[in-house]
């Protein structure tokens, strides 16, 4: 795929690369956490040598400039949905090559998993086992996905959507990785648990620009 390889070329490639958060509709506030995708952004072109703008894009799930990011993040606490323009534009962007994370603020979860059905429905969010490379690129987690935020006492998961062997969608789900990524101010969470927020989340972005 065209994009694919677009993705393998931009990480090896001097240029500097771009993401973009998704802008969904539904309602639900597609913008919290505005300092997370910054502040990831810089971490991970510190410590393991991306090259990405540093000032994230916004992108809503119909429009084509979809196609002209390798990673699409997308948060929230309430809301999502996608018309059937939407999940058709979503659904043949991550065909194509692309990579959806989807990280729960708290509250998503019941909504993002009925409206990603929308996008595939012939296929599941399985949940993904600690030997998935993604916990293990640079930064090691051999428990899986980290627990950032407390909320509900439920355990962290990592769900996936595959296309053959190719994870296109991450779910993360009572992690709360976005708020560990925001300013320390913020949530005053620890420097231990903001920095394995960011190791996750780099992790997560060097799977994508080499493995995916």
């Amino acid at each position: 795929m065209i994009l694919t390889f677009l993705v393998s070329f931009f990480f090896l490639s001097s240029t500097a690369q771009e993401i973009a958060l998704l802008k969904y509709q539904g309602g639900g506030d597609w913008y919290s956490n505005p300092t997370s995708l910054p502040n990831l952004i810089a971490f991970a072109n510190q410590q393991i040598g991306t090259q990405i703008n540093s000032t994230p894009a916004t992108v809503e799930t119909a429009s084509p400039a979809l196609f002209e990011y390798p990673f699409i993040h997308m948060t929230g606490h309430g809301n999502v949905y996608f018309s059937d323009e939407d999940a058709k534009n979503l659904r043949n962007y991550l065909l194509s090559g692309g990579f959806l994370h989807a990280d729960d603020n708290y509250g998503m979860e019941p909504y993002f998993t009925e409206a990603i059905k929308k996008v595939f429905p012939e296929k599941e969010l399985i949940e993904l086992p600690k030997s998935h490379p993604i916990f293990n690129q640079f930064f090691e987690f051999p428990n899986g996905l980290p627990k950032i935020h407390e909320h509900d006492g439920e355990r962290p998961q990592a769900f996936g959507i595959f296309d053959n062997e190719r994870l296109m969608v991450l779910f993360t789900y009572e992690s709360d990785l976005g708020n560990g990524w925001e300013d320390q101010e913020v949530h005053n969470d620890p420097q231990e648990v903001r920095l394995k927020a960011l190791r996750m989340g780099a992790n997560i972005l060097h799977y994508v620009f080499t493995e995916n």
